[in-house]
């Protein structure tokens, strides 16, 4: 009796799942799974908990997304999915090399600052040395856009005489993350340990400035370097 109950309540949930709006239900417990595995991590979050604070049930998480490491999966997607669509509406290809350079870096320390989730996610995901996300192809082939994109700026630079030449766009991309990436990532630490809020308004301007040069001077030509 128990299992046909069981049998029955799977069933209606799938009912509901067709019946009412599937994309928003699923969007729905991303959202805030996204914000649970950020605070505590893939093995502190908890299904019980997602599924009380969204609007569906912890029968249909599992519906969707299998077991918790599906869902966790599913988080980190969408969290490199939204980084990568933003960068696909800057529209850099209509600016200079130079100006695209700068645009692009902009967004990344903006994109970073604004969504510390991403960043906490990113981080949990190195503590397993990237397990999971070796696992989805959504996210390599996400990141090969990514690529693509700063090589085809690069390579615009270089044709341009703008831009040094022998410069490998991972490592470019690479510098890029790693300049927006720390600035979240070790904010509350260094302005602890330097007695500085690193957080104001005042001070995120000024390192989104500095990250910015530092970028443009790595890629650029010296003789080609904006006069200050």
């Amino acid at each position: 009796m128990a299992a046909k109950t069981a049998g029955s309540e799977a069933q209606a949930d799938k009912a509901q799942v067709r019946t009412q709006d599937p994309e928003g239900t699923r969007h729905n417990i991303i959202e805030v799974a996204s914000e649970e595995f950020a605070l505590n991590g893939l093995s502190g979050a908890r299904i019980d908990e997602i599924a009380a604070r969204t609007r569906s049930s912890k029968r249909m998480i599992y519906y969707y997304f299998g077991d918790k490491e599906g869902l966790y999966l599913a988080v980190l997607e969408n969290a490199y999915r939204k980084v990568r669509e933003g960068e696909a509406k800057l529209d850099i290809d209509g600016l200079s090399p130079l100006d695209a350079l700068r645009r692009l870096v902009e967004f990344t320390f903006d994109h970073h600052h604004k969504h510390e989730d991403f960043i906490r996610m990113v981080m949990i995901e190195n503590i397993h040395h990237a397990e999971y996300l070796e696992k989805s192809k959504v996210i390599r082939q996400l990141n090969v856009t990514a690529i693509g994109t700063i090589e085809a700026l690069y390579e615009r630079g270089v044709k341009e005489g703008l831009f040094r030449t022998g410069l490998d766009p991972i490592e470019l991309h690479w510098q890029v993350s790693a300049l927006c990436f720390f600035n979240v990532s070790n904010r509350a630490t260094f302005s602890k340990l330097f007695g500085r809020d690193l957080s104001t308004a005042k001070a995120q301007a000024s390192l989104k400035r500095n990250s910015v040069d530092m970028v443009l001077r790595y890629v650029v030509r010296p003789e080609k370097l904006p006069k200050e």
